[in-house]
């Protein structure tokens, strides 16, 4: 059994890994919040993106980022990071190829 660590935050635990995530869910603080950036989502919207979580869940994740705000910054600087790294190591797909040689795509 994965050991999870509780928090003053209602509907926050802590995984093994010290990732903050929502009680109940898989849904981690930071993928919450990164809709948020991304998207600019309030917390009315995120509740209609993403029906499972509660308006309580959902404030309870915003309160716990708020007080994390640098760590959680971090990891999503972090993720970015590797998408990055990822997208630049990766060689085109055979489609991609296709459709780039076809003119259908640039």
């Amino acid at each position: 059994m994965t050991p999870i660590t509780t928090t003053e935050y209602k509907h926050i635990l802590v995984n093994e890994s010290n990732v903050p995530f929502i009680k109940g869910t898989s849904m981690k603080v930071v993928e919450l919040i990164t809709s948020i950036h991304a998207y600019g989502w309030s917390p009315e919207e995120l509740h209609f993106q993403y029906p499972h979580l509660s308006m309580s869940q959902i404030y309870s994740a915003l309160a716990y980022y708020w007080e994390h705000k640098e760590e959680i910054d971090a990891d999503m600087q972090q993720r970015f990071e590797y998408a990055e790294r990822l997208r630049l190591e990766t060689e085109e797909s055979p489609l991609a190829k296709r459709l780039r040689a076809e003119g259908l795509i640039k």
